[in-house]
């Protein structure tokens, strides 16, 4: 069919949208972004996610059949080079690719601005070097820059909706025979978020002036839609174990801070994370920022805020 239908643009002929709708191959990059998108392209079409489930953006690498996937897709949807460095030289000549980051109608938050006020701390408060021990060059290799554009956008319900607006009107251009349904099922995902976000809200009200940590600065979006109370971030990627410098920064800055809880996140090796906390009387919990184990499906980026959401108020609550 796509045979068919290239050639049929070729000589200049009017093919049917509906025939090219059967055909129409949406690839997005994340799961975040997957289940937001399958919540747009419900009744319509499908989308597939190129990363594997559980495998981090920050420093992937692409295989030969993820780069057949993105050249096989219609649309190709992806955060931006700010988080997935990988795929910038395959996709900078590419057709049909949305950049989240390039999206004008999205409120991003920038690294280094109010955020940090709104953690209530500045980089060297807590008596460690420029995030517990690593340096500049160090994030820079880690996948993405601590500077410009926070791009973990889909943390954040008004972001997370601001984007499927970006996508409707990008698959309303691709197959405009169904934009009545698209923007049906965009009505229908800004309802469902707007109601979890209260639900969120209620949940979270108690726990918002107790303290903690994350190791990751990635939950800045989710933090301040809900005036949550981060005393600080520790830039250690997931799947590197934190030298002897950066746990005692760590340790200490969680005494003087009076935290309730420090977040790990799946990866990140639970003796690891003992080790950090033992003898401070810090809970310790889990922030999943990848919706591991949410399966996909109806409902699945709500039902993902949700339990993120349980995930900060359970630790927080916790004596």
């Amino acid at each position: 069919m796509r045979r068919l239908l290239l050639t049929c643009s070729t000589l200049g002929l009017l093919c049917s949208p509906s025939l090219y709708a059967q055909d129409l191959k949406v690839v997005s990059t994340m799961k975040p972004i997957t289940m937001i998108v399958q919540e747009l392209t419900q009744g319509v079409t499908s989308t597939e996610t190129l990363l594997p489930a559980g495998a981090s953006p920050h420093d992937y690498a692409l295989r030969p059949s993820d780069a057949r996937k993105l050249n096989d897709a219609d649309l190709v949807i992806w955060v931006g080079p700010e988080l997935e460095r990988f795929l910038t030289k395959i996709l900078e000549d590419k057709e049909n690719v949305l950049t989240l980051t390039e999206q004008d109608s999205i409120h991003f938050r920038h690294y280094g601005e109010a955020h940090d006020e709104h953690a209530g701390h500045d980089h060297d408060d807590h008596g460690h070097d420029d995030h517990a021990g690593h340096d500049h060059d160090d994030h820079d290799h880690h996948g993405h820059s601590h500077d410009g554009i926070d791009p973990h956008l889909w943390l954040g319900p008004e972001q997370a909706v601001q984007a499927a607006q970006v996508i409707t009107d990008k698959l309303v251009a691709l197959d405009p025979a169904h934009k009545d349904k698209f923007e049906a099922n965009l009505v229908n995902f800004i309802d469902e978020v707007k109601t979890a976000m209260v639900a969120i809200e209620q949940t979270l009200t108690p726990v918002v002036d107790r303290g903690y940590f994350v190791f990751h600065d990635g939950y800045g979006y989710f933090e301040e839609q809900f005036g949550l109370n981060n005393l600080g971030h520790f830039t250690v990627e997931p799947d590197r174990r934190p030298g002897a410098k950066t746990l005692i920064s760590i340790r200490n800055s969680l005494k003087d801070q009076h935290a309730h809880c420090v977040f790990s996140e799946p990866q990140f090796s639970p003796a690891v994370v003992d080790s950090v906390v033992r003898g401070t009387g810090v809970n310790i919990g889990t922030l999943d920022p990848m919706g591991t184990d949410i399966a996909y499906g109806d409902g699945s980026y709500v039902e993902f805020l949700q339990t993120l959401g349980n995930s900060f108020s359970q630790c927080l609550k916790s004596e």
